[in-house]
């Protein structure tokens, strides 16, 4: 029997070593933007609309990649701490669901791999770094892994305060694994360290999309004004989304964030949202908000530590399946025919 999402993380903090759990699990600081994060979507309702013969549309083409499912696997960080096989499992999972991939920058098993294991539906998630030529080192080796797009994350321009990693003292990986993306091209034997660069502009995005013909998307966008820069700068998606409440705590929920953004946009770019997606109900109140598609994070983990790539397949199906449900209940051929309501 297939679990629901918050069934598999009670199954996966039973089989993770607890300071893991709390390494995926946790938040910045007092956790506020996490909870609400989950919390939002519940004050969200759904209004049916009856006797409308609803045959639900999900399918996507994303940037020209054609996909099965609006769900997308965002950028997280070491999967191999979740199962042996990480990265390359939630790869074949995601292939076998019809879902694009976002690879992290952060992964355990080298891009090329992963790209391999996922196929054509994969983008890379690239912090930029102080040093631009390792940039576009890893940025080579992502196109030549034949990554459809490049995700930036924008909101890190410094590490996030993370209490329960604190408690732990929990500051490097265990059992010998490493930022495979992060080995040094002339020396792969040294594994760097991911920078965060408080000095990083809008010029920086010009820089990038002056070295890729990949379309280039931002992650992290929260502010209305930043949305039309980024359209300005050359983004071909924007990512509304708070770092899964990890970086800045009591940022709105990203949920919250959507709408105005959504507005601004008005359909030039795709608009993606990832935080606090926990049912196809969530997907279905973001998509009728105007997100295009939806991502999910700590959800994969918890299916990859349960059962690998079965886990995160399941995981995948089950919203994929709950969303066409609500849609067909709500009287929904596509996502934004859905009524919705504030429920307090």
């Amino acid at each position: 029997m297939k679990l629901s999402l918050r069934a598999l993380e009670v199954v996966a903090r039973a089989r993770l070593e607890p300071q893991i759990f709390d390494f995926f699990a946790g938040g910045a600081d007092d956790e506020e933007t996490l909870r609400a994060n989950e919390d939002a979507f519940g004050r969200i309702g759904l209004v049916p609309r009856v006797l409308r013969a609803a045959r639900p549309e999900i399918f996507q083409n994303l940037l020209g990649v054609p996909l099965r499912t609006p769900v997308v696997i965002a950028p997280t960080a070491f999967h191999k701490m979740a199962h042996p096989e990480g990265e390359l499992a939630t790869a074949r999972a995601a292939a076998s669901a019809g879902a694009l991939y976002i690879v992290s920058m952060a992964a355990t098993a080298p891009v090329e791999q992963v790209a391999a294991a996922a196929g054509p539906a994969t983008w890379f998630q690239l912090y930029i770094q102080p040093d631009l030529g390792f940039t576009e080192a890893v940025l080579r080796r992502a196109e030549a892994a034949g990554c459809r797009g490049v995700v930036v994350s924008v909101d890190s321009p410094v590490f996030g305060h993370r209490e329960r990693d604190v408690r732990n003292s929990f500051f490097d990986l265990p059992g010998g694994l490493v930022c495979e993306n992060m080995r040094d091209p002339d020396d792969p034997d040294k594994v760097r360290s991911i920078q965060f660069d408080p000095d990083l502009t809008w010029e920086h995005i010009d820089w990038l999309r002056s070295r890729t013909e990949l379309p280039v998307v931002l992650k992290g966008i929260a502010h209305p004004e930043d949305a039309e820069l980024a359209i300005a700068h050359g983004a071909r998606a924007i990512i509304v989304s708070n770092h899964g409440g990890r970086q800045l705590d009591t940022q709105p929920a990203a949920i919250k964030l959507l709408p105005p953004i959504a507005e601004v946009v008005a359909g030039r770019v795709p608009v993606l949202l990832d935080g606090g997606v926990r049912r196809g109900t969530d997907v279905l109140k973001a998509m009728a908000l105007g997100a295009t598609a939806v991502g999910i994070g700590r959800p994969i983990l918890w299916g990859l530590a349960v059962d690998g790539e079965t886990g995160v397949r399941d995981v995948l199906e089950i919203l994929t399946a709950e969303l066409v449900r609500a849609m067909t209940l709500c009287g929904c051929h596509t996502p934004a025919d859905a009524t919705l309501a504030a429920t307090c």
